[in-house]
């Protein structure tokens, strides 16, 4: 059905906001408002559950896991400085 309806200001700018957000046509998004509104009860996201799947590491016996994340630290702030160190003497 084909009909002008005057919309608020704020009701626009609603429905042009979910337009965006869902990359659907102002008459898809002023539909599926109305419908959700009118039906009372909201529509269920449909995603999937996100899970981990563990694995084991096989890391030496002795060996900390944190203890990766820590030289990895220290790596990275190595490598900041040798890039300072190299600008500085370039001026």
């Amino acid at each position: 059905m084909r009909t002008t309806v005057t919309i608020d200001p704020d009701v626009e700018r609603l429905v042009r906001e979910a337009m965006r957000r869902t990359r659907k046509s102002f008459k898809e998004t002023l539909n599926a408002a109305i419908r959700a509104g009118l039906s009372g009860k909201p529509k269920a996201a449909t995603f999937k559950p996100f899970k981990v799947k563990a694995r084991p590491m096989h890391l030496r016996a002795g060996l900390d896991p944190g203890g990766l994340n820590k030289l990895s630290d220290e790596l990275e702030v190595e490598a900041f400085y040798a890039k300072a160190r190299k600008q500085t003497r370039r001026d």
